[in-house]
């Protein structure tokens, strides 16, 4: 097939799968257009089975990591680990909207760095809802710094984001050096968000709220499945000094969960099964290798030179700035699948300003990550939709102030780490 049909046909497969991600008609999985549009490519040629099976072999480990962290994810809240959570912050805030917030902030970035930009959208999120219904108070700061902390709040950790995963080995980074690279950078974008929802909320976060009569007994805290948590983290480091692939401490994580659960019958199989997510898996799946396609045929060639050449500080701007636009345009996924191949051998500084960009971006625009569309689909589910409007105006006001300040956090943090 000539290079710019396959191109063409490539791009057009990848709008509709994108588009059926966002719209999920009928209810209907993310996966349903993205594996038979991979399968068109390669029964017509325009993806190589050659490259079809490299990219396989390097999507495997982190599909493989990712199911491990869902499922650490939905067990824990099985636990009742984010109940809890909600109990802490109802008690901290002591009616205050702004301490509230600041509570909220701290949760939300620990779960994302540590479970997952998922689990705050769709576990943390109606937690956050419930809490503000019991001290009633208005929802909308406290919602959005959910969304927000999502994105932002996932530059710490591999685990993190999907897309922390796909730059981890691309990095040549351990586990450790990772962390203490994106440890600025995230404090940094968590410090901004801070300032900025704190001023565009301001008439929101005024007064004081008292909890309804009679309060909700406080659950207790989930002693043992904060202990796996803990443990799944510092196998995490330990697994990367060992040289050992941090799924698997995921999956002992996973495992130390499910097994308490399954037995106390708390769970069935079938649900563990459903935490898997397993069409998400093969959602993403196919995006990579129609996104491989894509880049085969042309794509790869034209982002290659879009990014400059160097670690400065310029340059490191400059790539962050593409990868949100990108992320803005086609989804943060496709996005950094683009870049990565682009900017791997230019060494760890631009691959993490490529996560900068593609993890802070996406709160300008619903289509800019699947997280943001999940959390609006929470949103849908509860009959509490936001105005597009106040979002893209939010975004607009965070988003650049953000990446600059995280670029800039990621150039510092390059001297210091090394």
């Amino acid at each position: 097939m000539p290079g710019p049909i396959a191109e063409s046909l490539a791009g057009v497969l990848l709008v509709a799968t994108l588009g059926c991600a966002i719209a999920r008609p009928w209810g209907l999985p993310e996966a349903l257009i993205a594996v038979p549009a991979a399968g068109l490519l390669l029964l017509l040629g325009v993806l190589p089975l050659s490259a079809a099976a490299i990219e396989v072999r390097s999507l495997g480990p982190t599909i493989g990591f990712l199911a491990a962290v869902l499922l650490l994810a939905t067990l824990s809240d099985r636990f009742g680990l984010f109940e809890a959570a909600g109990g802490w912050m109802a008690s901290g805030s002591r009616g205050r909207p702004v301490r509230l917030l600041a509570l909220v902030f701290a949760v939300a970035s620990t779960v994302t760095a540590v479970l997952s930009l998922d689990a705050t959208v769709v576990l943390l999120t109606p937690v956050v809802f419930a809490t503000v219904a019991q001290l009633r108070l208005r929802a909308r700061p406290h919602v959005y710094a959910c969304t927000h902390l999502a994105n932002s709040a996932s530059l710490l950790l591999p685990v993190s984001n999907l897309t922390n995963l796909l730059a981890f080995g691309a990095s040549g980074l351990s586990f450790a050096r990772f962390g203490a690279t994106m440890a600025l950078p995230w404090l940094a974008a968590i410090a901004v968000e801070w300032l900025l929802l704190r001023r565009f909320f301001a008439g929101d976060l005024v007064g004081h709220a008292e909890p309804q009569r009679p309060a909700a007994p406080r659950r207790p805290t989930p002693v043992y499945a904060c202990a796996v948590v803990g443990l799944t983290l510092l196998g995490f480091f330990v697994t990367s000094l060992l040289g050992v692939a941090p799924a698997f401490a995921a999956l002992a994580g996973a495992l130390a969960l499910a097994v308490p659960l399954l037995r106390s019958r708390r769970v069935s199989v079938r649900e563990v099964g459903l935490a898997l997510q397993v069409p998400l898996l093969a959602f993403v799946l196919g995006l990579g290798l129609i996104v491989k396609a894509l880049s085969l045929h042309g794509l790869g060639a034209v982002v290659t030179h879009l990014v400059p050449v160097g670690a400065s500080l310029g340059a490191l701007l400059v790539v962050a700035l593409v990868a949100a636009l990108l992320a803005n345009l086609i989804n943060n996924l496709p996005a950094v699948l683009l870049l990565l191949p682009a900017v791997a051998a230019l060494g760890p500084g631009p691959v993490l300003a490529v996560l900068i960009g593609v993890n802070t971006g996406p709160n300008l625009t619903y289509a800019g990550s699947l997280a943001t569309l999940l959390w609006r689909r929470v949103l849908r589910q509860r009959g509490e939709e936001l105005p597009v409007s106040e979002f893209m105006r939010l975004g607009a006001l965070t988003v650049p102030p953000v990446l600059v300040a995280a670029t800039v956090a990621l150039w510092i943090s390059l001297r210091v780490v090394g």
